[in-house]
């Protein structure tokens, strides 16, 4: 499909009212682990596209385009409150945050495997083994304070193991940053990867940000600090392979269009036929947006959308979320790695005198009051060994000790 030569349903913007807007939540116990995702990343597309279009008009001199962009924005922002709305007020903030670790987890997963680019692909399996580990550790707290076993949120789709420790994960804002695509010789699908992969974890960093601070608990909000900050440096990271030479009109273009190529792939891929009309609706209502942004690409740039898709805009293949056990499995012997300014290095291989190091010497000069580490000690001393949901045994042997939380994978030279 190519959302270019599709015809919008309505031939203008129109606005709904407030019943429109007032979904039907879905029932946690019932609704399938992906559809719960798949919410939680379309919630992150639409924070992703009021925001940029929030900062393309404190960026423009032009009040008429800034006229257009609040229409545009406003419908946005209507689809957000619809997709928010079908969150059910009795899912608890931890259980939302499983959804979250699920679709940060199988999202890189399913990109990882599609992606052409060799360095994009290198930064999506690198962030890939830090969200699975955020992964475990929250399912760990969910079960001492909550008694759920997040085996049943993520439907047995998705391993619950230790993966590089998130201690291990904190490095110096230099090595976060990345090189980044050419928009006129990548694919497209690695121009879509890097956006569809930097909304999802800024939703994620904007969500721990803002919850964080209303968890019941002492050690409940300084996991969600800590690993807010690993989420600050995967939205650096993401972000910094995005192509900055895009103007503002570009980006505006490929910004709709990633939303028709999601809303479609949601709607082909969703199971509850409640929810799969809301991705159609808004389906049809970015096919309005695409047109809009596209038209005002000629108007104020004299540059026609083929200009931008010099191989085509067909949508390559769609985002379909799936278990991935076995490539998360193949990954982890990456585990060992972290960054070294725009490249990944084992640890072993790293300067002794590397930013890194001192960093760590910074943040985590008590690993005894690091809280990742905090929450898998106090459970094991609770419960004996820690939470894991594993198909097998972890492929990394140092991590299959269940009554020790390693500290030093991936952290320390020759461990």
């Amino acid at each position: 499909m190519n959302p270019f030569k599709e015809m919008p349903k309505d031939g203008k913007l129109t606005y709904s009212n407030w019943n429109s807007l007032a979904s039907k939540p879905y029932a946690k116990n019932q609704t399938g682990p992906y559809t719960k995702t798949r919410v939680i990343l379309m919630n992150g597309t639409e924070f992703e596209s009021n925001w940029f279009l929030h900062q393309f008009n404190r960026h423009c001199l032009n009040n008429d385009v800034r006229r257009v962009l609040a229409e545009v924005r406003r419908q946005e922002q209507q689809q957000q409150k619809r997709i928010c709305a079908l969150k059910p007020i009795d899912e608890s903030i931890l259980e939302t945050t499983i959804g979250y670790e699920q679709l940060a987890v199988d999202l890189t997963a399913e990109m990882a495997q599609k992606e052409p680019n060799p360095i994009v692909k290198e930064q999506l399996d690198f962030a890939l083994l830090e969200d699975f580990d955020h992964l475990y550790r929250y399912a760990n707290l969910l079960d001492m304070d909550e008694g759920v076993h997040a085996e049943r949120l993520v439907g047995g789709y998705t391993e619950i193991t230790p993966a590089r420790p998130t201690i291990s994960e904190h490095r110096h804002p230099n090595d976060d940053v990345r090189r980044y695509i050419n928009c006129w010789q990548d694919d497209l699908i690695t121009r879509l990867h890097t956006g569809i992969i930097t909304a999802a974890e800024q939703q994620t960093m904007n969500y721990y940000m803002n919850v964080g601070g209303f968890y019941h608990n002492d050690l409940g909000r300084k996991l969600y600090a800590e690993i807010a900050m690993i989420e600050e440096q995967h939205v650096t990271g993401y972000g910094s392979l995005m192509d900055p030479s895009s103007t503002w009109f570009e980006s505006w273009v490929m910004h709709e269009y990633t939303e028709c190529y999601l809303y479609y792939s949601c709607y082909q891929d969703e199971s509850d036929p409640y929810i799969k009309k809301i991705w159609l609706m808004h389906f049809e209502q970015e096919l309005k947006h695409l047109k809009i942004a596209s038209d005002m690409l000629v108007k104020y740039e004299g540059r026609e959308w083929e200009q931008m898709f010099v191989s085509g805009a067909e949508f390559p293949s769609l985002i379909k979320l799936k278990s991935n056990v076995n490539y998360i499995r193949e990954v982890m012997n990456t585990v060992r790695l972290s960054s070294y300014r725009e490249t990944t290095l084992k640890i072993d291989d790293l300067p002794n005198n590397a930013d890194y190091f001192k960093y760590q010497r910074q943040v985590n000069s008590s690993v005894g009051q690091v809280a990742s580490h905090l929450v898998i000690d106090k459970y094991i001393k609770k419960k004996g060994e820690d939470y894991r949901f594993e198909v097998k045994p972890s492929v990394e042997k140092l991590l299959r000790d269940r009554t020790k939380d390693n500290t030093e994978l991936g952290r320390k030279k020759g461990v």
